[in-house]
């Protein structure tokens, strides 16, 4: 199973580096409730209507996550490691997600490999 971070996704939307990868993982990739909202936050600052950027993500084979106390316990529990390397809530909650699902955090960011939070991260450029 795959959990993609934002970056990640919108790497596939906008035909970026890394972009193959993702699209190869997307048949078995997982989205968190809050990786949606600022993903489609991201589509509107750069010139989206909400109803276009919700149609843009939602045509794709990702089952959304919603985020729950389990994984808002989680993702808090990474504050202290990630606070130095700028992680956004997204970002914790998105790992949060990999760590209690088991699965691979697909992700562009690469400061997310300067960090071990018992989760497998796959950089995708």
């Amino acid at each position: 199973m795959i959990v993609l971070d934002t970056s990640a996704l919108l790497a596939l939307i906008f035909n970026e580096p890394g972009s193959k990868t993702v699209e190869q993982s997307l048949s078995d990739a997982r989205l968190s409730a809050v990786s949606l909202s600022e993903a489609i936050s991201k589509l509107i600052d750069r010139g989206f209507t909400l109803d276009q950027a919700r149609a843009t993500i939602t045509k794709l084979p990702l089952a959304i996550v919603a985020f729950d106390t389990e994984l808002a316990l989680i993702a808090a529990s990474f504050r202290p490691a990630t606070k130095r390397l700028g992680f956004s809530f997204a970002d914790r909650a998105c790992l949060a997600l990999a760590r209690h699902s088991g699965a691979t955090a697909l992700t562009a960011d690469r400061a997310w490999g300067d960090v071990d939070l018992g989760v497998v991260v796959t950089i995708v450029r």
